[in-house]
């Protein structure tokens, strides 16, 4: 099945507790993911961040709410326990516990205001009903990534041929090939061989040299296999082990199996790696903000703090 959203897994946390013991979460998780049938793969998918099981910060976020709605406590660090009002709660015999269930008692009600600020935050929490809020702020990063970088490949494919092969070597750079700015720019361009743009070392000692094609085409024309096939007997003729081939458009399937199939290491950018890379390492953007999402450091406070 698909992985439940947050609100779905609060009943069943807090029917987990209600054998009055203190639970640890990550056993919590590991109840719990069998409790839905989640598969290996469900269980270990990630957040886009790449930084915590989707399935784990779900259950995180379920305990937190129901934690602000007074339904669990938490005598230490990474524990919780039912409370009173949570066992009173499943005495009821509820189907479903959600934001809307918990929006009865005062405490929640004064947590969801310092989560948002006026009606239209409401809205937008309603558009958004089964992410964490967590999953909220990825998911609306996310959007504005895409959105930049579709205006930067924009920008890029209305480039001329000159600035594209700029924008291609200052990029390398940034991604640590080719020394100086300098002498990539001097290495692009200026060998003359059909099918090969440009010659980059691949550090800054010179140990090895890497290849380059670009191909400023617009969609919805592809690189097909031919066009790989001609470059990557470019390089066999220069007895090249590697090459990149940079496109603003996309690859056929024909082409990406002939390049993953073929000795010389041959790596494929197409147009939205392209801007992928551009975003990643800085290149024809600038930062107009920055969010940190912090945790609390339990290490500072030590043994100081004392347990609930």
């Amino acid at each position: 099945m698909a992985i439940p959203n947050f609100q779905s897994i609060m009943l069943p946390l807090l029917q987990l507790s209600s054998d009055d013991k203190v639970h640890y979460i990550h056993d919590a998780v590991k109840i719990l993911s069998k409790q839905f049938e989640l598969s290996e793969e469900e269980q270990t998918k990630l957040l886009p961040s790449g930084q915590q099981p989707i399935f784990y910060n779900r259950v995180g976020w379920a305990r937190t709410y129901l934690k602000k709605a007074g339904l669990l406590e938490d005598p230490k660090r990474g524990y919780f326990q039912i409370t009173d009002r949570g066992r009173e709660v499943l005495g009821t015999e509820p189907t479903r516990i959600d934001k809307k269930f918990l929006h009865q008692f005062p405490e929640f009600i004064e947590f969801r205001k310092t989560v948002r600020e006026s009606s239209n935050d409401e809205v937008k929490d309603e558009d958004l009903e089964g992410l964490t809020p967590e999953e909220a702020l990825e998911n609306a990063y996310q959007n504005i990534r895409r959105d930049l970088s579709e205006k930067l490949l924009t920008y890029v494919l209305n480039s001329t041929p000159g600035f594209f092969e700029k924008l291609v070597v200052e990029l390398l750079v940034k991604m640590g090939y080719g020394g100086s700015q300098r002498d990539a720019a001097r290495a692009v361009g200026q060998s003359g061989d059909e099918g090969i743009d440009g010659i980059i070392d691949e550090d800054r000692l010179g140990l090895d040299a890497i290849y380059i094609q670009a191909k400023k085409w617009k969609k919805p024309s592809s690189i097909g296999r031919p066009e790989i096939q001609k470059f990557a007997g470019a390089l066999q003729g220069k007895r090249a082990k590697k090459g990149i081939f940079i496109t603003t458009t996309t690859f056929s399937k024909e082409a990406r199996e002939f390049a993953s199939n073929i000795d010389t290491k041959v790596v494929l950018i197409d147009g939205s790696r392209l801007t992928d890379l551009m975003i990643d390492f800085g290149v024809g953007v600038t930062t107009r903000t920055k969010y940190e999402l912090k945790d609390l450091d339990t290490d500072y406070f030590g043994e100081t703090v004392l347990e609930e």
